[in-house]
């Protein structure tokens, strides 16, 4: 149950019976409604805005609102006291009977417990990664394939149908670049010698396995041969090794796509050309002259007539061009084509990510969607900040397997699979990142993932040893349930099954704000309210969680450390991290 919304729907329903009392108008909007937790715990358990937002269509003032709704409100199962705060706000206390309703809803959900339906099984794409197929992944592409597939899981969560996408930008001056280093490692390979690799092509080692295998695979067949007849094989070849390396480097961080998209193959089979014609029909393409940059003029601008987009009419700044002095095409013109694809293929809802260095790339893109769709595609590009590698607060910038910059397969080899996949959620995605090699692998509370992993750990070593007490089926999941949940008082304790209780309102929340970041946020506070119960427990011995003579006590405590565990777990599923039950 998200609580939240329980209220809320109980709050419309008050409004309506309002409405035909004569004390609100008819047709008022209630839209806008919020009903969550109040920032300071002090002031309750609920809040919402109600009286606040309908005062001015009301033509009323906000207490002649409140009133009659707090007399109504008053009137709810398990609302103990309501309040008037400020300039409007109703604030709502519930009885302690509701939470512990609360946590046997959580037991008896175990790991599904946050999920929903909101989603209403809608399709949705989420494009992520999606880095030229030119070498290995650097950690930077690491923050966006984390947040990207975090996202989709919190969209899974909620009951969207989620396709993972990858676009292979295999096209343009970059793949021919590749080819060309690829070609000299494999006259390496063949015992070549070649000097030291030119400047403007890839020095990574990585291509060094490329060119041997090439060299296995066709011998010296395109050793002497003209460019013109080995570009295009070689490119295919180094396009599909590269494509493996990403595979493993995304594998290991657990993450898999449904779908790689290639833009040469959408390009081959006319999508550029389909795409533009539908905005051409649409009269959204013309020849026309672009203003000079803004601010300093490059010295060799001149005004030239060019194939333009009416960007500007769907919100960008100003109309872009599709089609390059040469013929050829931009790349806004490809990207085109590929969200049109997309659309085509059933996706209304499309979230990108991006890297922050795309920023001023996302209004001719959502401006390109709008027009492809007729408002009727929505296009979220979520932008991820870059992520600052230390070692004890030292820079680390270079990298011997990829020359220029630090793999992000070496980062997971280091520090493990999980901790980067955590660590790159502690932060929202536009802000930047300080990645510590040594700080995020400390164990100490200073270190998120230890904290929350140590909390699971913490919560399995007290069922290792309850088990001394206790015969198995009394700490089944079902008997805990029905454990006396009343025996469960304590104001700390309370409050760790009303943090558990807004995990559903949490998940929600993120999922539709398109913000994974939040799940991360949440583990910690509820891995801190729980550490503290803990280290209650060492101080008070009265508040431990094994209590000598007190067995109802002892398995209410287990039963709500056990909704920790289930909450903590349905946390790190999002995320993508496997909760651990021993800390070594």
């Amino acid at each position: 149950m998200n609580l939240f919304n329980h209220f809320r729907e109980h709050l419309l329903i008050i409004i309506d019976a309002l409405v035909n009392d004569g004390i609100l108008p008819v047709g008022i909007d209630t839209a806008r409604i919020a009903v969550e937790p109040p920032r300071d715990h002090s002031h309750g358990d609920v809040t919402t805005n109600a009286a606040l937002l309908l005062a001015k269509p009301a033509c009323m003032l906000p207490i002649d609102i409140a009133l009659p709704l707090v007399k109504r409100l008053k009137a709810l199962e398990f609302v103990l006291e309501t309040e008037i705060a400020g300039p409007g706000f109703i604030n709502l206390t519930l009885d302690k009977t509701f939470w512990w309703g609360r946590l046997k809803e959580v037991l008896e959900a175990q790991v599904t417990y946050g999920a929903s339906v909101i989603g209403k099984k809608l399709p949705v794409n989420v494009e992520y990664v999606s880095a030229n197929p030119t070498g290995p992944l650097h950690v930077g592409h690491g923050r966006g394939a984390v947040f990207g597939d975090a996202l989709a899981s919190l969209l899974e969560k909620v009951g969207f149908v989620v396709t993972r996408e990858y676009y292979v930008n295999d096209a343009g001056a970059q793949i021919e670049t590749l080819a060309h280093s690829l070609h000299l490692r494999y006259r390496q390979a063949l015992g070549e010698e070649t000097g030291d690799v030119p400047v403007g092509l890839y020095p990574g080692e990585y291509l060094i396995s490329a060119g041997q295998k090439l060299a296995d695979v066709v011998g010296d067949k395109w050793k002497d041969v003209p460019e013109i007849q080995w570009l295009e094989p070689i490119s295919k070849f180094a396009i599909s090794a590269m494509m493996d390396l990403i595979r493993e480097d995304l594998a290991a961080l657990g993450i898999e796509h449904t779908v790689f998209t290639s833009e040469r193959e959408l390009v081959k089979k006319g999508g550029v050309e389909n795409a533009l014609g539908k905005l051409n029909d649409r009269g959204l393409i013309y020849e026309g002259v672009l203003n000079p940059p803004k601010g300093h003029k490059p010295d060799d601008w001149e005004p030239r007539e060019q194939t333009l987009f009416k960007s500007s009419d769907f919100g960008d700044d100003m109309d872009r061009t599709i089609k390059k002095y040469d013929g050829s095409w931009t790349y806004f013109a490809t990207d085109i084509a590929y969200h049109e694809d997309k659309y085509q293929r059933g996706f209304n809802k499309m979230i990108n990510i991006w890297g922050a260095d795309h920023g001023g790339y996302v209004k001719r893109m959502t401006s390109a969607v709008r027009a492809l769709t007729q408002d009727q595609g929505e296009l979220d590009v979520k932008l991820c900040q870059m992520v600052n590698l230390m070692d004890n607060g030292e820079a680390v910038k270079m990298s011997k397997r990829a020359g220029a910059f630090v793999t992000l397969r070496e980062i997971i080899d280091n520090v493990g699979k999980d901790v980067v996949r955590f660590i790159m959620l502690t932060r929202k995605n536009d802000a930047q990142l300080d990645f510590d090699l040594a700080g995020v692998t400390e164990q100490s509370r200073d270190n998120p993932v230890f904290y929350v992993q140590y909390a699971y750990a913490r919560i399995n070593s007290v069922f290792r040893h309850s088990a001394a007490s206790f015969t198995q089926g009394e700490l089944s999941v079902e008997t805990l349930a029905g454990a006396p949940l009343e025996r469960l008082r304590d104001k700390s304790e309370l409050s760790l099954i009303k943090l558990m209780a807004s995990w559903p309102h949490v998940v929600e929340g993120a999922a539709l704000a398109h913000e994974p970041h939040r799940i991360a946020f949440y583990l910690s506070e509820l891995a801190t309210q729980f550490h503290f119960l803990w280290n209650k427990g060492k101080d008070d011995s009265s508040m431990r969680f094994i209590l000598e003579g007190d067995r109802d006590l002892t398995l209410a405590r287990l039963a709500l450390i056990k909704g920790v565990a289930f909450v903590i777990a349905s946390g790190l599923q999002i995320i993508g991290v496997v909760p651990l039950k021993e800390m070594r």
